[in-house]
This record gives structure tokens, sequence and C-alpha cells, in this order.
């Protein structure tokens, strides 16, 4: 692929973080530089950078952003600079799981490390935020690998919101197993949803796969259901912002009626995430929080007044999928099928 990486790390411990400024695209591609933490908590809160395994690096590297500064040596002053920066990210956004999981992976980092000293710290946490993109890039391209074999000779493939390679370090989750499969000779269309309010779909879904030369088509998240009813789409696959024990997903606002639309006209629907997206703790979808965005989002659109300025939105960023209407999970480890609790605990503790 010849697609940017979506966020990089520049330099040493006193350099930045460059990132695609996704709220500019598709009009324009520009790069980012985040050189402290309340610019990269900025960046997240407002979708510059967004989608659950990006938001995970973005937080990795922005909490060594918001610790490099720290001029004291002793451990436990540092400690609390870093608990702190962490729950200050933490807040950004809350039901992308791989932002809280990637900021508690650097907290154990550093209490890995009892004897270093305050800049060895330094140093070890950008090591393991570096560590924690590039381990995501791998883990998009196996997802790729083991989910290339759906996408078969002449498929139509629906996908909603963005989880491509502007999601992740690189690569997608679910658009990796269409860039495998394209990478490899095979011909198919690719149907993008245009994701509202934001459209994620059509501003991002379309931009990507476009730069990429895949068969891309947009339509409206309303014309869903006459797309399935015309028999043109084989496949469904979406990505992940968390996944509850029993398989239960939280994904972009509308993902819930295409698993819906899809059991009606008896068409599989998959979920592509890694590891890290899974959440064991919560039993079942109902535990997952739901963000729920600023109603101008809904009432001014990008910018134009769509609605009457002072009426009242349901703007939720995220709905919940019921693990029964999900066909199977693509995970870096493989494809956890049929979806239940038991199949997900050896999926995530063991591999598929």
């Amino acid at each position: 692929m010849n697609l940017p990486r979506t966020i990089e790390w520049v330099g040493g411990l006193d350099g930045h973080v460059a990132l695609i400024d996704q709220t500019l695209l598709p009009g324009e591609l520009r790069i980012v530089e985040c050189r402290d933490v309340a610019t990269m908590w900025d960046a997240i809160k407002r979708l510059r950078v967004r989608g659950a395994p990006a938001i995970g690096v973005a937080a990795a590297m922005g909490t060594v952003l918001g610790v490099r500064d720290y001029l004291e040596v002793d451990r436990e002053g540092f400690l609390e600079k870093l608990d702190d920066v962490c729950q200050h990210l933490g807040a950004a956004r809350p039901t992308a799981v791989n932002l809280t999981w990637a900021l508690d992976r650097m907290r154990r980092r550093v209490r890995a490390a009892p004897s270093a000293t305050v800049p060895e710290l330094k140093q070890a946490l950008l090591d393991e935020a570096q560590r924690i993109r590039d381990e995501d890039e791998a883990m998009c391209r196996a997802i790729g690998r083991n989910g290339e074999s759906l996408i078969t000779e002449g498929a139509g493939v629906l996908t909603h919101c963005n989880a491509g390679s502007l999601a992740t370090s690189y690569y997608g989750t679910a658009l990796a197993p269409l860039y495998t499969a394209h990478e490899r000779g095979r011909r198919f269309r690719v149907y993008a949803d245009e994701t509202r309010p934001l459209l994620q779909g059509s501003r991002l879904t379309a931009w990507e796969l476009q730069q990429a030369g895949i068969d891309v088509t947009v339509l409206c998240d309303d014309s869903a259901a006459a797309l399935l009813q015309s028999g043109r789409v084989d496949l469904i696959l979406v990505g992940a912002d968390r996944i509850a024990a029993n398989g239960d997903t939280a994904n972009k606002v509308g993902t819930y009626a295409l698993a819906v639309l899809a059991q009606a006209h008896r068409i599989p629907f998959y979920v592509a995430a890694p590891s890290s997206t899974f959440d064991l703790s919560i039993p079942d979808g109902s535990h997952i929080p739901i963000e729920h965005r600023d109603p101008d989002e809904v009432r001014r659109g990008l910018g134009a007044l769509t609605a009457p300025p002072d009426v009242s939105c349901f703007c939720p960023a995220f709905d919940v999928t019921p693990a029964v209407l999900i066909r199977g999970i693509l995970t870096e480890r493989g494809l956890i099928r049929p979806v239940n609790g038991e199949r997900i605990a050896l999926a995530v503790t063991n591999g598929a």
C-alpha cells in the first residue's frame, strides 16, 4: 500500500508525534505534530486521530509527552505524574478499550523496573509506546492474513465507518483482509456506508480504498437495507471499539442495525479486531460505556446547519451488536467462531 503511516513518533525522547489529521480528509492530507499532552488529548477528543487501535497508540505516545519534562529525580513523584497524565488521557474518549489498555500497559512498564532512574523510566516509556505501535501494525497484518479467504473472487463486501489503515497504526482491522486479498490479485467490490453524522465511511474509508486501488462505492446509511435486498452483498465486515467477554461488540453507531439487516437477509456478519480490543472484565455489552457526542455534530453536520439550532439530538457515538448476530470475530490469532464466552476466553488467552 502507498498510504502514509497514521501515527508515528519522530526523533528521540525530545521528539514529537506526527499523525494524520483525519478531520481534514478527503480534501486535504495534512500531518500534524503533537509536542505536549494537551495537544494529544485534543487530537483524540476532536477525532484528528480515531479508531480504537490508533487511539491506543496515541495514548501511549501521549503518556511520553506528558512525563518527559518532569524535572525532579524522585521516583514516587514521577509515578504520581504518570498517573495524572494517564487519567487525563483516559478521559478523552471512554468507549474504545484500547485507550485504557495502552495506558495500563505503560503503567505496568514503569512498575516492572523498580530500580530504574527517572531518566531511564522516561526512555522505557518511549520504547514501550513504539512497541505498542509496531505490535499493532503486526496484528493488523495478521488479521489480514487470517481473513483474506473470506473475500472471494467477485464478492461484494459492505463495511461501516472506518476500520482501515487510518484507524490503526497501519493496514487496518476490518479492511486488512481486503488489502491482503487485493495484494493477491483478487477482484471484488467494497460498499462503504457513509456513516453519519461525521461521515467516516465516505470521508475516510472510501479515500483510503481508492488510494489502494480497490473498487469502492459509497452509500447513505439508510440505503443499506436496499443494497442488501438487491443481492449485491455477500459479506459484511466491520471493526470494533470494545468486545465484552460474551462477544457483544461496540462499534460505530449504525453497526447494530447492519447486523439485524444481515440476519434478515442471511448475509454473514463478521467483526475484525486485535486482542487488545477484548475486555474480559465485563460480562456483556450492557456494561460497555457509550460515548455521547456534541449534539452539534448532528445539528450542524460538518459545518452547515441541517436542523433547528436548538433542537434536542440523540448522538451516541457507538452502539452494541449482540454476539448472537455475529458469525465470527477475526483476530491476529485466528477466527473466533462460534462467538461465545468460552471460545473468546480461549482465543484471547491462548490463541484462536
